[in-house]
């Protein structure tokens, strides 16, 4: 299943970009071998809602002449890309995984604002990526599309909510996805398949509609490397009018990528101050990351942010958004439903307005004592997750004790509460051969530095995984 290194399909976007500009192959080439794929992908892990094969070769085959006569949209002309199904696609239906949306309900011809600004690149926009109902946990599946399965190992969950995203990504079936973030679901995925994400700042990507689950709710790259990455925020990070709340524009996030981290200030939380139980081949791959960047010229120091659990607050938030959402749903909606997610409605519709606010008010004092914390530290170094991919199908690990997605989650959610911006890299795998991942946390609008020090490891070979074993 792992593509060749001489196929189109095991090239990083970069690469691709550059073999076009050498004519080493064409768009239409590189887009057949992805689709071959995404296919197989599909076939192993149930990546997609959908792969658009037809349209993806009259996409290509326009990029191979305008690449013919050098005159690319974009620096992304031509690159495969696939897309979350939570984002508007026109010329076909956007489901979120549920059964509650009906395909036929909408004239389905507005583009969300990633996707614009990909076609607007001339970006091959590949198949939607699976979801789990509405993004709503932090593994994929759903009564709609059913189980999305790991590439490394086909028992385990591939995490979520961008699930599919990360299976696409890992098994060749375009080196560039989009997926939401609103409490590690690009972070979540991306370590447990062994890739790279993002979070950015909130509102560094415009989204449009806005989330049910608010300001927790960020859009990211999901890419093999940094520096695809950065290219990839870049080209969707344009701004539209549809979405009130997007911030400033900002620097290109690839500027300075190769800078290194010599001399900057990292600080390592371990386990939050021991809040964590953090498994120990996890703990093992993540201090080698670490390691690395102090070889690097980084200066490293064992400190803990000043973090209680903010789990109450961000359930108050998140249950409550999920509640609005399905607010207007009859009974028959209400039962086609996944069963948890009617649980987590039940929930949040019993909150108050007081628990909203009081949530909002520990939000606010949380950013303010991790805007304290990156005074003195320009970098938090975490694991991405305390455990490695369990069994596909399950919210929770079998025997774990939690009840919700949150429980095995303590190191994402919490920066979606402060809207910093945060990366997964990958950083080893277990005694299973299951994929292991080092989150790298920025201050609010840094994200460029988190990507520069994600890129220094990368560079330095300490983000090197083996291939999926799926196939």
């Amino acid at each position: 299943m792992t593509p060749e290194p001489n196929d189109p399909s095991a090239l990083t976007a970069r690469q691709l970009i550059a073999g076009y500009q050498r004519g080493d192959f064409s768009p239409l080439e590189a887009v057949r071998a992805v689709l071959d794929r995404a296919e197989a992908a599909q076939r192993l892990t149930n990546a997609f809602v959908r792969i658009d094969a037809e349209q993806a070769i009259e996409q290509a085959e326009a990029a191979t002449e305008r690449r013919r006569r050098r005159e690319p949209l974009g620096p992304l002309d031509g690159v495969p890309v696939t897309v979350k199904d939570i984002f508007l696609q026109a010329g076909g239906p956007t489901l979120r995984g549920s059964r509650t949306v009906r395909a036929d309900a909408s004239a389905w011809d507005e583009d969300a604002p990633v996707v614009a600004r990909l076609r607007e690149q001339g970006a091959v926009l590949v198949g939607k990526t699976t979801t789990p109902e509405f993004g709503w946990k932090g593994v994929t599946d759903s009564p709609l599309t059913g189980v999305t399965r790991n590439p490394y190992d086909v028992s385990r969950t591939a995490g979520g909510s961008s699930g599919g995203s990360a299976a696409a990504v890992a098994l060749g079936a375009a080196p560039l996805s989009i997926g939401t973030d609103g409490g590690g679901s690009v972070r979540i995925p991306a370590s447990f398949c062994g890739i790279f994400g993002l979070k950015p700042t909130y509102g560094r990507i415009p989204l449009y509609p806005s989330s049910p689950f608010g300001t927790l709710a960020h859009a990211g790259p999901m890419t093999r490397d940094a520096a695809d990455a950065a290219l990839l925020l870049d080209a969707i990070s344009g701004p539209d009018w549809r979405d009130w709340s997007q911030a400033a524009p900002a620097p290109a996030a690839g500027d300075g990528l190769a800078d290194g981290v010599k001399g900057l200030r990292i600080a390592f939380s371990a386990s939050f101050g021991g809040q964590v139980a953090v498994r120990p081949a996890v703990a093992s791959a993540v201090r080698g990351a670490v390691g690395r960047l102090a070889e690097l010229g980084a200066y490293i120091e064992e400190a803990d942010p000043d973090i209680t659990d903010p789990v109450d607050a961000f359930h108050t938030l998140w249950f409550t958004g999920a509640a609005r959402l399905v607010q207007h749903f009859g009974r028959e909606q209400r039962e086609l439903l996944d069963p948890g997610l009617r649980e987590v409605c039940a929930e949040g519709e019993r909150a108050s307005a007081l628990d909203y606010l009081a949530a909002v008010d520990a939000r606010m004092d949380l950013g303010r004592r991790l805007g304290r914390f990156h005074t003195a530290y320009d970098l938090l170094v975490t694991p991405t997750l305390p455990v490695t991919a369990f069994e596909a199908g399950a919210e929770v690990p079998k025997g774990s004790g939690h009840r919700r997605w949150t429980g095995w989650t303590p190191f994402t959610y919490p920066f979606n509460l402060t809207q910093q911006p945060a990366a997964t890299v990958p950083c080893g795998v277990d005694e299973d051969g299951l994929p292991v991942g080092v989150q790298l946390v920025g201050p609010r609008h840094a994200d460029a530095l988190v990507l520069r020090a994600a890129h220094a490891l990368y560079a330095s070979g300490a983000a090197a995984v083996p291939p999926p074993a799926a196939g």
